[in-house]
C-alpha cells in the first residue's frame, strides 16, 4: 500500500498506547487495517516521565499494528493531550490583496497566521489554530470565506498551546522509537471527531474522554471547538482507590472495577459478594458489592464535579442542547451516565467511535475514540496529493526541533 493511501494514528495514553493503521479511500473514507495496543509504562497524567519506558510502549503497539496491517510503518499522526494543554481565543485581521477582491486560500491562511500572533509565555508553544468563524467586511458567521468577495477578512480562532518541555519529550520518544511525525492532533479534538454527530457539534455539546490518567473536556458549538481542557483525574484514580480500600493489588482492583464496579452505590445488589485476592497475592477473600460501589461513587462524583467546573470555566454562557457525551475506557463503568445526569443536570450518553470502516469490531470501543478521531482528522487534512497535512502544524517548535530529533534517531 502506497504511503499516500495509508495513515497511522498514535495515541500515547497514561495506561495504554494505541496505534491504528487506516487506509484512505479516494473520497476520504478511512478503513482500519491494523490495530496495535500495548501497556503504557512511561506516562503520568499524559506527560512523559520515562522516555525509555515510553519508547518501549510505542514500539510494542506499533509492531503489533505493523504485523496486522502488513505495512512498513515509518511515520504517525500523533495525539497530544495531558495536563499541560491549555486553550485561549484570539482574532486575526488581513486585507484582501487581489484586484478583484476575491478571497483565496492564501488569504485564509494569512488570517489564520495573524490569529497566531499572540503573547504567550516562552515555555508554551502553539500547536493548533482552530477557526471558529470568519467575518468579511463586517458580515460574520461565515464558515468558509474562500471564493467570496471582500476587502477585510477577520477570523475568530481557538488557540491551543502546550508546554514546550512536555511536547519535546513526547516528540523525542516517538523519534527514538524509529518513527517520524507527520503532524500532531489535539486529543480532545480527535475524540470529538470520532464520537459526535454533525448536529451535536452545531447545536452545542460537551465531550468528556475519561481515560486512565486524565479526563479531556471539549465543548463544541456551531460546528467547531469552542473550549478544551484537561482534568488530572480519571479511571486509574478509581482503580487506586479500590486497591487501597479493598487492600488488593492494582491488577485485582482493575478487575474488580471492570467486572463488578458501579458508579452509584444504590445500584449495587444488596447482599451479593465477590472474590478478590489479598494485597500479598495470597488466598482469595470475599467482599460485598456494596463496598466496591461505596469506594467508586465519591471518585466518580469528583470527576463529574471537575467536568462541570470546566464547563463553567469555558464561559460558554448558553444552554448546551447536546448535553454531555462520555467516552474513553472508563465511560463503560456501569451507572456513570446516570451519575453524570444526576449531578450535571443535562442529558448524557456514551459515545462510541464512528466514521471509519474495516476492523470496526476492534475499534468500536470508547477506549479507542481518540485514536479513531486522529485517523479521521488526519484524513480530512491531507493535501490534494494525499501526503501532507494542511493544518495543525506545530508552529516554530516543529522547525526548531523536528530536524534535530530526526537527525539523532
Amino acid at each position: 500500500m502506497a504511503r499516500r493511501q495509508a495513515i497511522v494514528a498514535l495515541d500515547i495514553g497514561t495506561t495504554k498506547v494505541v496505534a491504528l493503521v487506516g487506509a484512505v479511500a479516494p473520497l476520504g473514507d478511512v478503513n482500519i487495517v491494523g490495530v496495535g495496543v500495548g501497556p503504557s509504562t512511561g506516562m503520568r497524567k499524559g506527560i512523559v516521565v520515562d522516555i525509555d519506558g515510553t519508547v518501549k510502549s510505542i514500539q510494542s503497539a506499533v509492531d503489533s499494528a505493523r504485523r496486522m496491517s502488513g505495512l512498513d510503518i515509518r511515520s504517525v499522526f500523533l495525539g497530544v493531550g495531558g495536563s499541560h494543554i491549555a486553550s485561549l481565543r484570539n482574532k486575526g485581521v488581513v486585507a484582501v490583496n487581489r484586484d478583484d477582491r476575491e478571497i483565496t486560500r492564501a488569504d485564509v491562511e494569512r488570517v489564520l497566521e495573524a490569529a497566531r500572533v499572540i503573547s504567550i509565555p516562552p515555555d508554551r508553544e502553539i500547536i493548533h489554530v482552530l477557526p471558529r468563524g470568519y467575518t468579511v467586511d463586517g458580515h460574520d458567521g461565515i464558515r468558509d470565506p474562500e471564493g467570496m468577495v471582500g476587502i477585510r477578512l477577520e477570523v475568530e480562532a481557538g488557540i491551543i498551546t502546550a508546554s514546550v518541555t512536555s511536547l519535546q519529550n513526547l516528540l523525542r520518544s516517538v523519534y527514538k522509537s524509529g518513527l517520524d511525525v507527520d503532524d500532531v492532533v489535539l486529543n480532545p479534538l480527535a475524540s470529538g471527531e470520532a464520537v459526535l454527530q454533525a448536529a451535536e457539534k452545531e447545536l452545542g455539546v460537551v465531550v468528556a474522554d475519561i481515560g486512565g490518567g486524565t479526563t479531556s473536556v471539549a465543548l463544541f458549538d456551531e460546528g467547531s471547538l469552542w473550549f478544551s481542557s484537561i482534568v488530572p483525574v480519571a479511571g486509574s484514580h478509581i482503580t487506586g482507590d479500590l486497591a487501597v480500600g479493598l487492600r488488593t493489588p492494582i491488577a485485582e482492583a482493575e478487575r474488580a472495577k471492570t467486572e463488578y464496579g458501579v458508579a452509584l452505590e444504590e445500584m449495587a445488589a444488596e447482599g451479593e459478594t465477590f472474590q478478590i485476592a489479598g494485597i500479598s497475592g495470597g488466598r482469595m477473600k470475599e467482599a460485598p458489592l456494596g463496598e466496591i460501589a461505596a469506594i467508586i461513587e465519591p471518585r466518580a462524583h469528583e470527576i463529574m464535579t471537575m467536568i462541570g467546573q470546566e464547563i463553567k470555566r469555558s464561559s460558554f454562557g448558553k444552554v448546551i442542547p447536546g448535553g454531555l457525551v462520555l467516552t474513553g475506557g472508563t465511560s463503560l463503568l456501569r451507572g456513570l451516565g446516570d451519575l453524570a445526569e444526576k449531578y450535571l443536570e443535562m442529558p448524557v450518553r456514551v459515545g462510541l467511535p464512528r466514521g471509519v470502516g474495516g476492523l470496526t469490531d476492534v475499534a468500536r470501543h470508547p477506549g479507542y475514540s481518540t485514536a479513531v478521531g486522529i485517523l479521521i482528522h488526519a484524513a480530512r487534512n491531507l493535501d490534494s496529493a494525499g501526503e501532507r497535512p494542511v493544518s495543525g502544524r506545530v508552529g516554530g517548535l516543529w522547525q526548531r526541533i523536528g530536524g534535530f530529533f530526526r537527525g539523532m534517531f
